[in-house]
């Protein structure tokens, strides 16, 4: 891989020590390679995990982010590792979530970005946190994000 050509990517093709913690996390960005189109990204993490700020037992996750890249796109192995340092973090779903789209809004400054934070029942009770930085932009095929509500047995 020619890394002159995506800038400086410290973490793509080198071994990487996971990040202890969120601030630890280098989120990093390349290029848009194409600037010109109007088209959607979605990363989706199915296994997020985090702590519990009071009891310190996991809590877990299903992340859906979409973006709509401007200048620059996430690089998604710096991506999994940010998201991976929340593993031994202590926060509220709440700011797990926020945290996790406030860092990507200041990573790239996409022109739209909207995450859902499907969380797993603690204490009998689901917690979804969305977040959305505005209207999508008009013309833009935005699938759903195919997370069903927790049902539990229902």
């Amino acid at each position: 891989m020619d890394k002159n050509i995506y800038g400086n990517l410290s973490q793509l093709g080198s071994q990487t020590k996971s990040p202890q913690s969120p601030d630890e996390a280098v989120l990093e960005a390349v290029a848009n390679p194409h600037k010109k189109t109007l088209y959607l990204i979605r990363f989706t993490a199915p296994e997020f995990t985090s702590l519990c700020p009071v009891t310190g037992q996991a809590d877990f996750a299903n992340f859906v982010i979409d973006y709509v890249p401007e200048s620059s796109i996430v690089e998604s192995k710096s991506l999994k590792l940010f998201l991976a340092s929340f593993r031994n973090h202590a926060a509220f779903h709440e700011d797990c979530t926020l945290t996790i789209a406030k860092r990507i809004k200041k990573s790239i400054s996409p022109k739209w970005l909207r995450i859902g934070g499907y969380w797993f029942p603690r204490g009998g009770m689901p917690i979804d946190i969305f977040y959305q930085t505005g209207s999508p932009p008009e013309g833009l095929w935005i699938p759903n994000q195919g997370v069903e509500p927790y049902r539990g047995r229902g």
